[in-house]
């Protein structure tokens, strides 16, 4: 009798043993998120928002980005473009100038400037042509 209570004991023993080790489970592996960097300009923010340019050859412009993917740049308080806008990376800015603002100066179709901030915080964007403006992002 004793003999068979230490084989029920030993095999009580061992289906607890079993059990306990079904109940481990193995927790998924969460695969980092793939990080959509368009819309945010070289600053880390998003894009939309009011931006002083000024341009190589000195002139301040006033551009209102809108986050309808419309802007408007400004000269001295009057409108002188208009177009579509596409941050497509922090370091590439995208426009679209209106038709009716194209002209020998303004090309038609999409533009894409490269923007950084430099190791002494200043904000470039230099287009197709080779000419970099300095960009600041102001209070609307």
């Amino acid at each position: 009798m004793r003999k068979l209570i230490l084989v029920a004991s030993a095999a009580i023993l061992a289906g607890c043993s079993q059990a306990a080790e079904e109940e481990v489970v193995d927790e998924p592996v969460e695969e980092p998120a793939m990080v959509d960097e368009s819309g945010i300009a070289a600053d880390g923010q998003a894009t939309p928002g009011m931006y002083r340019v000024t341009s190589s050859d000195g002139n301040v412009y006033d551009e209102d980005v809108r986050a309808d993917g419309t802007y408007t740049q400004s000269l001295n308080g009057e409108v002188v473009e208009t177009g579509r806008w596409d941050q497509k990376s922090p370091s590439q800015y995208c426009y679209t100038v209106d038709e009716a603002y194209v002209d020998e100066d303004t090309p038609a179709g999409e533009q894409c400037n490269t923007e950084q901030i430099g190791e002494d915080g200043v904000w470039t964007s230099t287009n197709p042509a080779g000419e970099t403006a300095v960009v600041e992002r102001v209070e609307s």
